[in-house]
């Protein structure tokens, strides 16, 4: 069980993080490779990748086993860009390494470190600069081709559990998180592989969405660094597709017509105008709007005129239809 603290400041000093995390993404889709499960949702991105890991991958596996404590110094600086995580694993203390290992083999009684690790633990920089570069060209090699598709699954997820928090509270959105979570003022409880406290003291709690974490949320242990829950999103099942399976996929895609599906996901992403929107579906501004209008007359996004830009929001009802809620039709 997983107990989170709150204080008075703690729910005003809660986001919702707006991107996903390079190096959370990295650790968890390890798991998702050793374990081999969810294998509709990861299962064709895993047989597409296969042949680009990296050799020496072994030296991020042996930390990020498939099951078990895995070291927070493998999730560093969290908000910075990918180059500054880097950056910080290069970084990460020898006193630091040394907790963490030892916290490693405690929880992990079966595995067995490799021999490696003891430099490591010595503050080697080599091998700390050789573990950060296997977790660099593992990023390159197995998430860049799909990182924007992740980024729109990530704010797709994000839009809709703001309009929960819209309209529910912090309470709604906590209930969002996992099957699991309860809330009672001032705890947080979600089920967990250990019992565990997080007290947040005023620090707020940083509610940070993963691609590929999957079934349950997960955190880091010390408590003195800033605190954060990773949990899972939804997923279009057919994400890892090339683009023309995708569509062929796409239920949306059957029912409203490839270009009109692509460019609501659009507008849900993030995208505003009728120009940039063009862009991603593929197609032209005039031909772009000209779909717009017969999605806004849907009541599936509204459009409205900011100087001389014509910009574009997606509704609750485009919302539910994204998520494959049950909509609730306008009166």
């Amino acid at each position: 069980m997983l107990r989170i603290h709150f204080t008075g400041d703690d729910l005003a000093r809660t986001v919702l993080a707006d991107e996903p995390d390079a190096l959370w993404e990295v650790s968890i889709s390890l798991h998702r490779l050793q374990r081999r499960d969810a294998g509709v949702v990861f299962g064709p991105w895993r047989s597409r990748i296969l042949s680009r890991i990296p050799t020496s991958i072994r030296l991020l596996s042996s930390l990020a086993p498939a099951r078990g404590y895995c070291p927070d110094f493998l999730t560093p600086a969290r908000g910075a860009s990918r180059a500054a995580q880097m950056e910080a694993l290069r970084s990460t203390g020898r006193s630091t390494i040394r907790a963490e290992l030892r916290e490693f083999r405690r929880q992990n009684p079966k595995l067995h470190l490799p021999s490696w690790c003891a430099r490591l633990a010595e503050g080697d920089s080599e091998t700390l600069g050789r573990l950060a570069h296997t977790a660099d060209a593992y990023f390159d090699a197995c998430l860049t081709p799909y990182w924007d598709r992740i980024r729109a699954q990530v704010h797709r997820d994000r839009t809709r559990r703001l309009a929960v928090l819209a309209d529910g509270g912090w309470e709604a959105l906590f209930r969002m998180l996992h099957p699991s979570a309860r809330w009672s003022h001032p705890v947080l409880e979600l089920d967990y592989p250990v019992d565990q406290d997080m007290h947040l003291q005023g620090r707020g709690l940083v509610l940070q969405p993963s691609f590929f974490c999957r079934y349950n949320v997960t955190s880091l242990l010390d408590p003195r660094l800033p605190p954060v829950l990773v949990h899972p999103i939804d997923h279009d099942p057919g994400w890892a597709l090339p683009a023309g399976a995708r569509a062929e996929a796409n239920p949306l895609a059957v029912l409203l017509g490839a270009t009109r599906a692509q460019l609501l996901e659009a507008v849900a992403n993030g995208a505003a105008t009728t120009r940039q929107l063009a862009r991603l579906a593929h197609t032209t501004p005039p031909n772009a709007s000209r779909h717009l209008t017969a999605l806004r007359e849907a009541a599936l996004l509204r459009s409205h005129r900011h100087r001389n830009t014509v910009l574009h929001t997606v509704t609750p009802l485009g919302v539910a239809l994204l998520n494959g809620q049950q909509p609730q039709l306008p009166a």
